[in-house]
């Protein structure tokens, strides 16, 4: 009996993925859950494995442009298992079979587990998987770590025989460059694709602006510094700065609606769409790329729960978890570029949204003392970037709206009675 292996639904709005390799060799016997391949989407990574135990039949090479749902292979589980004499095989009770080898889907790694696919990666670079720390659940090798430690390989020295001594009046010699001058392309990843694709999109049919400003962190940073051990005591989760942006941030949505509006339709159909709520998508990097899983109604969202799903996000992110609609939709975003300590920036929009909020470093610097005008004082500040589409949002909007965020920064009381 041949069971068809087909390719499973990254999500609904997706409907063609590309296959990055087999793993198993065609006609080779494989185990019921047996990693096959990998499949990748603009949006997402899946894993395809064994239906069942049986003799793998491949009728699909790798490439792009495969169809949801489309038979890629089978397994005939009327084969053989090795080992066993086909009567054997006949005579053992359905699902039943001979035991796994001494040792059967332990990684030959010292006892770390490693992916399928980093597996093959490492066999065709030559790097042994021995030594890489996994990044993965449990300490798993991926295929990421393998790479990294590929790129971090000393180069290979070459012994030189000893210079024979230059003749006195010989002519200087020019010496050869030092170091390695090797070239290598490597096809980028659906979601890299995609990614670039809305990038560009977002520049070329929006009229993209920014506006800047700049918050004294001081007053936020008292309040994190006095109350983050009992908040994690009490919430199981730290206290971040990013909680009293998302509230600022949906204060300010409530106040200015159309920085919170999409334009849909065209031309002489164009209209403003309202959203009565704040999906706010919160930017977070991976290996992989940016992603951008969203918090739905953060409006309604204590600092303990914006806090939590962040953390959730950003674990699950790492590790490849996120669900194609954890992804979808959001009416604004936010951009924290300061972890990686950028000091300013301009953030491009992420389609259909018409902004997008830029957070960035925080540094110290001679500003006025607020309370003692006309006196300079060391103040941690953070500047400030709001991109936004100037065809939905009027310049003082968006001014309007980058002071009011500002203004519950510096005063976080307010936010308790936005």
């Amino acid at each position: 009996m041949a069971v068809d292996i087909t390719i499973p639904s990254p999500g609904e709005s997706i409907s063609e993925v590309s296959l990055s390799g087999w793993l198993k060799d065609d006609g080779t016997y494989v185990e019921k859950d047996d990693l096959l391949a990998e499949i990748e989407s603009d949006k997402a990574t899946l894993e395809l494995r064994a239906p069942a135990a049986g003799t793998l039949k491949i009728t699909t090479k790798k490439g792009d442009g495969i169809k949801v749902g489309a038979v890629v292979a089978s397994i005939d589980t009327a084969a053989a298992r090795p080992g066993l004499s086909a009567g054997a095989a006949a005579a053992a009770p359905s699902g039943a079979g001979a035991a796994a080898p001494s040792g059967a889907g332990a990684d030959n790694t010292g006892g770390a587990r490693v992916s399928g696919v980093a597996k093959k990666v490492a066999a065709e670079k030559g790097v042994d998987t021995a030594g890489i720390a996994g990044s993965g659940p449990s300490g798993r090798v991926m295929k990421d770590d393998v790479l990294a430690a590929t790129s971090k390989a000393p180069a290979a020295t070459e012994t030189k025989p000893a210079a024979t001594p230059a003749p006195a009046k010989a002519a200087p010699v020019a010496s050869a460059p030092t170091g390695t001058r090797g070239v290598r392309r490597e096809k980028m990843t659906k979601l890299r694709q995609k990614i670039a694709e809305r990038l560009v999109h977002a520049q070329h049919t929006a009229a993209m602006l920014t506006t800047f400003n700049e918050c004294d962190m001081t007053e936020v940073m008292r309040l994190r510094a006095e109350h983050k051990e009992s908040f994690e005591k009490q919430h199981g989760v730290g206290l971040g700065f990013m909680s009293f942006f998302v509230k600022a941030a949906t204060s300010a949505l409530r106040k200015y609606p159309r920085v919170n509006a999409y334009i849909a339709g065209s031309g002489a159909e164009m209209e403003i769409e309202y959203h009565d709520y704040c999906d706010v998508a919160v930017a977070v990097g991976t290996d992989k790329g940016l992603v951008v899983p969203v918090l739905r109604n953060a409006e309604a969202l204590s600092f303990a729960g914006v806090e939590s799903a962040i953390k959730d996000f950003a674990v699950r992110a790492k590790d490849g978890k996120l669900t194609v609609d954890e992804m979808t939709g959001g009416t604004f975003t936010i951009s924290n570029g300061g972890v990686y300590g950028s000091l300013m920036s301009t953030p491009i929009l992420n389609p259909p949204q018409s902004a997008i909020l830029g957070m960035h470093a925080i540094k110290k610097r001679a500003v006025e003392d607020p309370k003692n005008p006309g006196q300079v004082a060391l103040r941690p500040m953070m500047y400030l970037a709001l991109s936004y589409d100037h065809r939905i949002i009027d310049g003082a909007e968006a001014v309007g709206f980058l002071v009011h965020i500002k203004d519950m920064i510096e005063k976080p009381e307010r936010l308790l009675l936005a």
